[in-house]
């Protein structure tokens, strides 16, 4: 069968569509395919307050990473596609090529490493308890590691393995989804819960009962990054590269004022 140019032209141009739409077959690099596509792909984490935040009434999206994500497709000249994620889906989503980046303000966790590829830090973070205003039983950070305390961490979140091997004597309560740690600790069952800085600031502008508990000394201060599937070093290169360009050219400690987080920025 002998086929018109006009239709071998329609084939081959179908060609390219299916393939700039199937980034999970695609030759090149991730850095390729979001040129070639114009479209990068954002896992975020929609309850992360201050840095991936999806407003529950307006459904509007706002955050340190929300607005950084935009710096780096603008910068690649792409259009920014948010995918919803979470710290325990991160590494499942990140290699099945659910997302190009991950982009929610990612603790650097040995575990993580042994699967991911991390940017340079950007922001860093120790961790924080919350209870009540009218706790009897937590009034210093002293009272968390105590006998019948209920201490709740989010599930996959870093605080989970880092409070499994610190508490000594209190009782860990893992929360997941969909159940939040402050519904649990409003509700009385647990006394406290165990958060980070950008989190913990969604509670005390939001919150008046809940009052934060910060340790007396740097307790585990970890770096946060971006991160990325393995495999792929020209993709990471050029996460590096927008790290070390807002770092210094004012773009990230302006997201990070206009979102309440310029105590915790890492800058060169």
């Amino acid at each position: 069968m002998i086929l018109s140019i006009g239709r071998l032209c329609a084939m081959a141009f179908a060609l390219f569509a299916a393939l700039a739409m199937a980034p999970a077959t695609w030759a090149g690099t991730t850095l390729d395919r979001v040129l070639a596509s114009k479209t990068l792909r954002v896992c975020i984490w929609p309850a992360y307050y201050g840095v991936t935040y999806r407003n529950p009434r307006t459904q509007e999206m706002v955050g340190i990473d929300i607005d950084l994500s935009q710096a780096l497709g603008k910068d690649l000249g792409a259009k920014v596609q948010n995918v919803d994620s979470s710290f325990p889906t991160l590494v499942d989503d990140l290699l099945n090529d659910r997302c190009d980046v991950a982009m929610f303000a990612i603790g650097v966790l040995p575990q993580r490493q042994e699967k991911l590829q991390f940017s340079q830090p950007y922001l860093q973070s120790d961790i924080y308890g919350v209870t009540t205003r009218s706790s009897r039983i937590i009034k210093t950070w002293d009272d968390i590691d105590q006998p019948g305390v209920n201490v709740a961490v989010q599930a996959g979140t870093f605080m989970e393995p880092v409070m499994a091997a610190q508490l000594k004597h209190a009782r860990m309560v893992v929360v997941k989804p969909p159940q939040l740690r402050e519904q649990e600790l409003e509700a009385g069952r647990v006394d406290v819960f165990m958060t980070d800085y950008p989190y913990s600031r969604r509670l005390l502008d939001n919150a008046d009962w809940a009052r934060l508990v910060a340790p007396p000394k740097p307790f585990h201060v970890l770096p946060y990054a971006y991160a990325v599937k393995p495999g792929d070093a020209d993709w990471l290169q050029r996460i590096n590269r927008f790290v070390s360009a807002i770092q210094q050219d004012g773009r990230l400690a302006t997201a990070a004022k206009r979102n309440g987080l310029t105590d915790i920025m890492v800058l060169k």
